[in-house]
């Protein structure tokens, strides 16, 4: 019987999720994220927010509806609030 331990818990250890690597959080001298959405409202095409995530090239991925019902994407720089097209 001690002989099934080592190969189930090699099998179980094949199976469990990796956990997954940790991007890095926004710069220390970053806008809060409410300041961000606050500047994109003041734009006056959001309608709505759909998604807004940090992701691991250092920008906020925002995706949005504008008043015309197109979903949108944009990188925001978190510094500055400088906004672009995420293509």
């Amino acid at each position: 019987m001690p002989r099934m331990i080592l190969p189930a818990a090699l099998a179980l250890g094949l199976l469990l999720p990796l956990a997954p690597a940790s991007a890095a959080p926004p710069p220390p001298n970053a806008l809060p994220l409410s300041e961000i959405v606050r500047m994109l409202e003041q734009r006056g095409d959001v309608a709505y927010f759909d998604e807004i995530e940090w992701d691991d090239d250092g920008y906020w991925e925002v995706e949005y509806i504008d008043r015309q019902g197109v979903k949108r994407k944009l990188k925001v720089n978190p510094v500055t609030g400088e906004a672009r097209p995420d293509r």
